[in-house]
């Protein structure tokens, strides 16, 4: 996987990691503040009409006034409220907007239809306004209590719906969802840029340099950089340097051991080999390492192929020399033509081992018979 891949998939998987830690955050937020804000605006909406209906209550406990039945009206037409009970001190039932439940009991009236909540209960106990969340409902019972020289002379029960708070909280989610992705794109486009240009594209300015290193002389054609992709080319171009050397030395070595080798293949053969015969010395490879006559690549240090010198119609040396790799240290013998003239050939094969053998092909002039 690319470095651009792993990145785009580390950002997406951080941002949404974010997005949904930051939503439920908003959500709760906005959830508080929404249902704060309803809860608020139904209490501050009956407390405009607080001083009508303790006047009502005081002026009369059994029966609803008219100005009284207008602000229910009133309440009634509100989209928020879906239902509503008035009760005066001793709970009996002020006004419900089914006229048969009017004038009974509170006690009557939970036993047909259970209250929601106690929201109530706790009103008159503590003579301030209870909101209470309707379980499994998206709904708040709001009990708002009257009282009028420190006793309880009413209370007005509201049944209030959510929806209009969920539409809304709903509304700031999706804002907060396009926002969050805008900021998203906006903080990623530029990183994925920045990353792009100073380290995608160096990376693989990098690599085509790499690539392109010639192995006669190991250099990294990248321009200097003072970060840590120019660091990176440095370290390369570094080691390069070394295999360059290293690779240089061991040509040396090569060199050298070549050189004595044919000083003492000279040496030997020269003492051993009457003038008159032809001598060639070849490695594992069949490249030639000494010959007793004049050949100017090998003398000039340059490798030289048996094949070179031989030509291939001599079938006979090149079989003779085939039967001595498969007889190692012991000579093999024959005779073929060689520079225009017939010798007696002897070719042998020493060593064991693929990687360091040697091969000697011996021509000795035959014999002129009279």
């Amino acid at each position: 996987m690319k470095l651009t891949t792993k990145w785009i998939l580390a950002f997406t998987l951080l941002g949404v990691y974010v997005m949904g830690l930051g939503g439920v955050f908003y959500y709760n937020l906005f959830k508080w503040t929404f249902d704060e804000k309803l809860k608020q605006d139904v209490i501050e909406t009956v407390k405009q009409h607080s001083k009508a209906m303790t006047n009502g209550l005081l002026s009369n406990q059994k029966a609803i006034t008219f100005e009284e039945y207008d602000i229910m009206l009133s309440l009634a037409k509100d989209e928020r409220i879906t239902s509503m009970i008035y009760l005066n001190r001793v709970g009996v039932m002020r006004w419900h907007k089914e006229s048969r439940f009017i004038g009974i009991p509170w006690d009557d009236y939970r036993q047909q239809i259970p209250p929601p909540t106690d929201a109530i209960n706790q009103a008159f106990a503590s003579r301030v306004p209870k909101v209470q969340q309707v379980k499994g409902e998206p709904f708040y019972e709001m009990a708002i209590p009257f009282s009028a020289r420190g006793d309880i002379i009413g209370v007005l029960d509201i049944l209030v719906s959510r929806a209009g708070a969920e539409v809304l909280i709903g509304s700031a989610m999706r804002k907060y969802v396009f926002g969050a992705i805008g900021v998203l794109l906006l903080l990623g486009v530029p990183l994925y840029l920045f990353l792009h240009h100073y380290v995608i594209s160096p990376m693989e300015q990098l690599r085509d340099s790499v690539e392109g290193v010639s192995m006669k002389n190991f250099e990294l054609r990248f321009p200097e950089r003072g970060d840590e992709v120019g660091q990176v080319a440095y370290a390369i171009n570094g080691l390069m340097g070394k295999m360059k050397r290293e690779i240089q030395s061991y040509d040396n070595r090569d060199k050298t051991y070549r050189e004595e080798e044919q000083r003492w293949w000279r040496s030997l053969l020269n003492m051993i080999v009457p003038g008159s015969s032809l001598v060639i010395v070849v490695d594992e490879n069949n490249n030639i390492l000494y010959t007793n006559f004049e050949l100017a690549a090998v003398a000039e240090g340059n490798k030289v192929h048996l094949l070179d010198v031989v030509d291939t119609q001599q079938q006979t040396l090149l079989r003779l020399v085939g039967e001595a790799f498969e007889k190692a240290d012991v000579p093999v013998s024959g005779e073929t033509m060689f520079k225009g003239k017939m010798y007696d050939l002897k070719v042998l094969h020493v060593g064991q081992s693929a990687d360091v053998s040697r091969t000697l092909i011996l021509f000795t002039p035959k014999a002129q018979t009279i």
